[in-house]
């Protein structure tokens, strides 16, 4: 038998062994880690992947119930604004009717001053109080005419039906080519531009 033996001896092998079954345990172990996640909580990539998408989704819900809302509001608003033009239009109307009443109501009276401004015309000598009743038809019609009244007494112009009612016809004049107003019977008025009530003429030719 030689000095040296170059077999291993009964404990180095088990060293061996004892090795070689750590390190399959280690990778065994690993392998389980990896297959339940990087982080060993149980978590694989495609868990995160599934967060991400649901969040996503959630975000894209959110974000259609906002323009929903945002589109709602706009509409609720438009409608607001139409509706607020449209009764202020009509207390427009409203306002222009009425004061076109009242006008019409008044046209009795200025026909009574037009009567006495023509009395007075004619005499010679006015009294105190044919001065005062001609001041208050002039101050009477200066308000009106501001507001929008236009008087319609106009004679030798054409005959416009809209502002003139013919009631009476007389002869016409050499050169006449048209049906001209003649003489005004009784004034006729227009308000703010549109004819409130007709003039009574006498047209000619």
């Amino acid at each position: 038998m030689s000095l040296h033996d170059d077999r291993p001896s009964a404990g180095a092998e088990e060293a061996v062994e004892g090795t070689e079954l750590g390190g399959a345990a280690a990778s065994e172990e690993a392998a389980a880690h990896a297959s339940e996640g990087k982080n060993g909580n149980g978590v694989d990539a495609h868990g995160h992947g599934g967060a991400l998408a649901e969040e996503a989704s959630h975000t894209e819900s959110l974000a259609r119930e906002r323009d929903e809302y945002l589109f709602a509001l706009q509409r609720t608003q438009a409608d607001f604004e139409n509706y607020r033009k449209r009764i202020t239009r009509q207390q427009g109307e409203m306002t222009a009717r009425a004061a076109a009443d009242l006008v019409v109501k008044l046209l009795p009276v200025l026909d009574a001053l037009d009567l006495a401004e023509a009395h007075f015309n004619e005499s010679l000598d006015l009294t105190e109080d044919g001065k005062a009743l001609r001041a208050s038809r002039a101050m009477l019609m200066d308000i009106l005419t501001k507001e929008g009244l236009e008087r319609v007494d106009q004679r030798n112009i054409p005959f416009d039906p809209s502002v003139h009612d013919a009631v009476a016809h007389g002869e016409g004049e050499a050169g006449d080519t048209e049906t001209m107003v003649d003489e005004v019977l009784r004034s006729g008025y227009r308000w703010k531009g549109q004819p409130l009530r007709p003039a009574m003429v006498r047209v000619r030719g």
